[in-house]
């Protein structure tokens, strides 16, 4: 090689990652030169389904759990609270843990954990045995999260976005997934028949360990090193900034969220007279789109930019959760599918944001955001179940309708550089 095609001594090359952060990231290496490990993702995503499967059976099963045991909705908020807390207290802790010392063998574990839980919703006879049930499923969730985002970043090959979305999309197609199956095999069978879903758990459990396998030898040990930060790099203050402004609109959107997830069915039942059945089919439509939104954001961000899917997804989807309280049963059902793909495919453009404000804590930053997620949809639950006990299930609805107009924050987020695609 001829001198003057050598790389200049006194300039070192800066990856994407180090721009904004220490030369050595926790937990990842170097992003591959041959692109996304689509095996690992495939998996990482395949347990997403059966984790979020196992989870969105909750829900799922509130009308029998109501009917069994006499419940209002005040209880019904407590169960899925008891949940989400569960899972929203503890992920940040257990992505703080892992960013200084990652488990490749706690997402097995963390399995586990759902897999007790199941077994024991399964035969409770008491309303405080179910929310002990809820509380171990959101356990697991809690272990399961930050590790698997991590190693979906990881298996990225730089295309985080598309990452992010193949792995949340997995979790979405399981949320979609449990309504279908309760309305096929729980309303039938009833509760007892929720313990054959802890051989998922099981199947799950035997992935993880593989997955958990491929994960050890690519772990890098924490090391310290000098920040090296790009001109165009927010400052700590702007970061903090944008890391409050996401967690605001993380919250308006699983407040709504959790206004369909938690209520839907019910408000399907009491304004348009469904079968519980139907009710639960109509859930499943709804859930599919969300996964549809959330497949499809992660790539669109990766090519168009972070902010700008943020902005549209949250903000945009105001005009149709206003007509929703005002339309008929079929423009019910069409409105929810626009509502969830749209408002959907915000989720991997905030958490990719995120990470890369802070890509040194991936692990916290994951779990934080998918905890707060997690929490937001628990005490919106309990709050509206309060308000819908109070004033009646269409009042929640059109309350609900003006929460996504707090996507206007949007505007305070920062500009990344250029090269990190945001």
């Amino acid at each position: 090689m001829q001198q003057s095609e050598k790389l200049p001594v006194d300039k070192p090359v800066i990856s994407e990652e180090t721009l904004v952060a220490p030369v050595v990231i926790p937990g990842i290496t170097e992003k591959s030169a041959t692109g996304p490990a689509y095996l690992v993702l495939g998996g990482i995503s395949f347990s997403h389904f059966l984790n979020d499967t196992m989870q969105s059976l909750i829900p799922s099963v509130y009308p029998i759990l109501k009917e069994n045991y006499a419940l209002d909705f005040a209880q019904i908020g407590m169960i899925t609270l008891a949940f989400q807390v569960t899972a929203s207290l503890l992920q940040p802790v257990v992505g703080y843990v892992t960013d200084s010392k990652p488990q490749p063998f706690s997402l097995a574990v963390g399995m586990g954990f759902t897999f007790v839980g199941l077994l024991l919703l399964s035969g409770a006879h008491s309303y405080a045995m179910i929310l002990v049930a809820a509380a171990l499923i959101g356990l697991g969730s809690a272990v399961f999260h930050p590790e698997s985002a991590r190693i979906a970043r990881m298996a990225s090959g730089g295309r985080y976005g598309f990452a992010q979305s193949v792995f949340q999309v997995g979790g979405n197609f399981g949320a979609a997934m449990g309504p279908l199956l309760a309305a096929l095999i729980i309303v039938p069978f009833g509760q007892p028949s929720i313990a054959w879903f802890s051989s998922i758990a099981f199947v799950a459990i035997v992935l993880l360990v593989q997955i958990g396998r491929w994960y050890r030898p690519r772990i890098v040990p924490r090391k310290s090193a000098a920040q090296i930060r790009s001109p165009e790099a927010p400052t700590r203050a702007r970061t903090m900034v944008a890391l409050a402004v996401l967690i605001v609109l993380v919250f308006s959107k699983f407040i709504y969220m959790s206004s369909l997830t938690s209520y839907y069915t019910f408000y399907l039942i009491e304004k348009f007279h469904v079968s519980t059945q139907t009710s639960q089919l109509l859930l499943f439509v709804f859930l599919g789109a969300v996964a549809i939104g959330v497949y499809f954001g992660g790539p669109i961000g990766d090519r168009f930019g972070r902010r700008y899917v943020i902005w549209l997804s949250i903000l945009g989807v105001l005009p149709f959760t206003l007509l929703l309280p005002f339309a008929n049963l079929a423009g019910t059902v069409a409105l929810t599918v626009v509502i969830g793909v749209i408002l959907s495919s915000a989720m991997p453009a905030i958490i990719v944001f995120a990470q890369e404000l802070m890509p040194h804590r991936l692990g916290m930053i994951s779990g934080m955001f998918f905890g707060f997620a997690f929490g937001a949809a628990g005490l919106g639950a309990a709050l509206l179940g309060e308000v819908a006990d109070a004033k009646g299930i269409e009042f929640v609805y059109r309350v609900c309708a003006f929460l996504p107009a707090i996507g206007l924050l949007a505007m305070f987020l920062p500009k990344m550089p250029k090269n990190q695609h945001v």
